[in-house]
């Protein structure tokens, strides 16, 4: 009896490794990081109100510190496609960002994600950088980071493989989604009615002789009696000799709302206000060597409210300005990385002044 036990034990277990072969490989990557960060300014009420979340104080100092931990998988399938998928948990063992994806050899890539930036992300603020994009550190994002951000969630993204267009390597990404309000359903549900209908983004990127350009435009339809589509759109142009890499980026953002003309002494928020948002971004970094960069990047963010001289409503447009100076040092799995980023005319207000942000982070992978 004890030899059948063993015999059906050995059998079972060659059955479910050979299952485990065929399903693809599963890992854990994370990471944490120690930082101290510092702020000072003289922005006022306008700072205090700012971030929905509460007061943000000007003046403070502290240390902090986070974790990520990713588990991914991947597998090929017997035609010799292959998939792949991840989620991302944040400081709070909770999810901050998901995907899935199948890659069809010469056919490209479909993907489906949640909280992932969607196709824009490859886009938006795309300058070189030594740490972080220039509005990380800075006293709210930039209007370029939310071209295309309806489609974090829930949309269908597909990404070609490189195509050759003589020295021109170009390759295209779209997006649809059929609510594009931002929100993702959960598994087998729907979005919710929004004031938004469906969306679609499409950009391309080409690369040739160091030089790299990249193309985005996305679109949604409105809903809602008196408000327009949605349009946003981005493009970029980084070119890197030896050590040294120069980027320049133009972004265009119409919410398509229809509301009263703001004061150019209101804050505004490019996620409700009507007007237009156009901003530029450029910046230099250098490699020193193989282990440490220099970075400096110059934001300006400019809101139109598009009133109408003619009718005696003319406001002034208004300016945020960011400025971002940052260093990195690799050393195996452990990072220091550090900038100091300075903006402008906080919330696209006129008497926003200004508020600069420190920070130094230590950081270890594994």
């Amino acid at each position: 009896m004890d030899k059948l036990k063993k015999v059906g034990l050995t059998a079972l277990a060659g059955s479910l490794a050979a299952i485990s072969a065929n399903a693809g490989e599963m890992a854990v990557s994370g990471s944490f990081n120690a930082t101290y960060s510092s702020q000072a300014g003289d922005t006022g009420s306008v700072n205090d109100s700012y971030d929905v979340s509460g007061a943000s104080p000007d003046h403070g100092k502290g240390f902090g510190h986070d974790k990520d931990f990713t588990v991914s998988g991947s597998g090929e399938l017997d035609n010799g496609w292959t998939f792949s998928g991840y989620t991302l948990m944040n400081d709070a063992i909770g999810h901050s960002s998901s995907a899935l994806s199948l890659t069809m050899g010469s056919l490209g890539t479909v993907a489906v994600a949640s909280q992932s930036g969607g196709a824009s992300t490859k886009y938006d603020v795309q300058t070189p950088k030594a740490y972080e994009e220039v509005d990380d550190g800075g006293a709210m994002s930039l209007s370029a980071n939310y071209v295309g951000s309806w489609a974090d969630n829930n949309s269908l993204i597909y990404s070609s493989p490189a195509l050759s267009l003589g020295p021109i390597s170009a390759t295209v990404d779209a997006e649809y989604a059929p609510a594009a309000n931002g929100t993702s359903p959960n598994d087998g549900g729907i979005s919710a009615g929004s004031t938004w209908g469906s969306g679609q983004g499409l950009g391309v990127t080409m690369t040739a002789a160091g030089a790299t350009l990249g193309i985005y435009g996305s679109e949604r339809e409105a809903r809602t009696s008196g408000d327009s589509d949605s349009f946003s759109g981005v493009w970029y142009l980084n070119y890197s000799i030896g050590p040294v890499s120069l980027g320049y980026s133009e972004s265009y953002y119409d919410h398509g709302t229809n509301a009263a003309d703001v004061a150019a002494t209101t804050k505004k928020y490019v996620s409700s206000n009507s007007g237009l948002f156009e901003s530029e971004t450029y910046s230099i970094a250098f490699n020193v060597n193989d282990n440490l960069s220099l970075s400096y990047a110059k934001a300006e963010d400019t809101y139109d409210d598009q009133s109408n001289a003619s009718s005696g409503t003319e406001i002034a447009d208004v300016t945020m300005d960011m400025k971002s100076i940052q260093a990195a040092y690799s050393m195996g799995a452990m990072s220091i990385k550090a900038y100091r980023t300075e903006t402008d005319n906080v919330a696209y207000s006129s008497t926003g002044k200004s508020l600069t942000v420190t920070e130094v982070a230590l950081g270890l992978a594994f």
